[in-house]
Order: structure tokens, then C-alpha cells, then sequence
């Protein structure tokens, strides 16, 4: 990445703000125009492909447009022996840039709709099935990125990350959250995408979880390309992992 890391963070951080208040907004709106739960969830969706898309095609150039902490580090610890991805600084600022990112994103979805500012969320979501959801919709998303760039096809991340989260939405029972972040931020708002502070723990935990097995399958399914050699007879460093990303 050429860009310092502060206009990095701030991409991260700016990021997330905006994916969390399309999620949030999103959902407001459609419980606002109709009673029916799925057209509340179809509009929500929608919304969430088309920002996530725009997000990441806009921001990736700058930081990788992860918005996401499971993703950042699953990027990390696949990266870390080739020093083809971000390092341990990188990670240290990018984590909280986008939770305190996240978290303003509800806020401003919440005042945009005269809703209390902070309203912690009362939507129960304890259950084992839903984190069942959120380990196969991490697990997912950590495996479609990393995958796309360990075969050179960074370049279709802002449609297939947004694709996918669009298709989670619907084949998951947790609605696929799949980022930390966002579910942090998501229990600031007692509104139709909201999750209650209970429920957030088990939730990440099972994120994290997800995020393992899928940096897992990308090692067990790709293998790493193999260096190229340069007409001078230089090798040449493998493809940095930092492809723009999300939830």
C-alpha cells in the first residue's frame, strides 16, 4: 500500500461508518415503508450489496477496504511469513478505526431517522443456530477474498464480496453480520438491524471461528503461486493479500 497508514486508518474507519449506516439506515427506511419482514429484508439486502460494492471499489486502492477485523486479520496471518500483507502495526490501528467506525455509522443512521442517538438494541439473537450462520457466513467471506487473491483475481473482489454478502443475507439464518465490527455497532441501534449487547459476544466468537476455518480452506484448496523469475533472473515476491474486502 502506498498510501500512509493514517489515510489508511481513516479509510478503514470512514468505511465502516458508511457500510454500518447503509445496513442501519437500510433497515429504518424499509420498516418505515412496509409491515411485510421479508420485502424489510430484500430492501435491506439490496441496500447492503450496493454500498458494500461502491465501498469497497471506492476505498480498496487506499487500505484494502477490509472494514471488517476478522478479515484484517485472517489477511495478517496468511501474509505474515512472506511480508505480503499488512503487519502487526497495520493491524493494531485498523481493529479499532473500524469498530469506532462502525459504532458512528449506527449513531449517524440513527440520527438521520430522529432516533435516539444511542439506543441499545433489545433483538435477541442467542441461539446456536444463528451462530452456526455466522461461523458458515464468516468462513465464507474469509475463503472468497483470500481465495481471489491467492489466484490473481483481486480485481473482482467489489462485485463478488458484495455478491456474496447479498446471497448470506438470504441463505444463512444470522442474516450474515460475518464482521466483528458491524456487530458491535449494529447494538448501539434498536432498530430492525439492531442486536442486543447480550448477543454480541457469541456472535464475534463465532465469527472468529469462521474466520479460521475459512483462512483454513484457502490453504487446504490454493495453493501459493510460485515466485516468478524476472528476465534478469530475480524472483519475484508473491502477490500482496491486501485485496479490498468486507461485511
Amino acid at each position: 500500500m502506498s498510501a500512509s497508514l493514517l489515510r489508511r486508518v481513516l479509510a478503514e474507519s470512514l468505511g465502516s461508518a458508511a457500510l454500518v449506516a447503509v445496513v442501519v439506515g437500510s433497515g429504518i427506511q424499509a420498516t418505515q415503508l412496509t409491515d411485510d419482514i421479508g420485502v424489510q429484508l430484500l430492501a435491506n439486502s439490496l441496500a447492503t450489496v450496493f454500498g458494500l460494492g461502491v465501498l469497497i471499489a471506492l476505498l480498496g486502492p487506499v487500505s484494502g477496504a477490509h472494514f471488517n477485523p476478522v478479515v484484517t486479520l485472517a489477511v495478517w496471518f496468511t501474509g505474515r511469513r512472506a511480508h505480503d500483507g499488512p503487519t502487526l502495526r497495520d493491524v493494531a490501528a485498523y481493529l479499532p478505526a473500524q469498530t469506532v467506525g462502525a459504532i458512528g455509522g449506527a449513531v449517524l443512521a440513527d440520527a438521520m431517522f430522529a432516533r435516539p442517538l444511542v439506543h441499545w438494541s433489545t433483538h435477541d439473537r442467542s441461539a446456536g443456530h444463528l451462530w452456526l450462520g455466522e461461523v458458515v457466513a464468516t468462513a465464507g467471506i474469509v475463503f472468497l477474498i483470500l481465495g481471489l487473491a491467492r489466484t490473481g483475481r483481486a480485481h473482482f473482489t467489489s462485485v463478488a464480496v458484495a455478491s456474496y454478502i447479498g446471497a448470506a443475507y438470504w441463505f444463512t439464518s444470522s442474516t450474515s453480520f460475518a464482521n466483528p465490527a458491524v456487530t458491535i455497532g449494529r447494538a448501539f441501534t434498536d432498530t430492525f438491524a439492531g442486536i442486543a449487547p447480550a448477543s454480541v459476544a457469541p456472535f464475534v466468537a463465532a465469527q472468529i471461528a469462521g474466520a479460521a476455518l475459512g483462512s483454513g480452506l484457502v490453504s487446504a484448496v490454493f495453493a501459493r503461486p510460485a515466485p516468478a523469475a524476472t528476465e534478469d533472473g530475480a524472483v519475484q515476491g508473491e502477490p500482496e493479500l491486501t485485496a479490498p474486502a468486507i461485511s
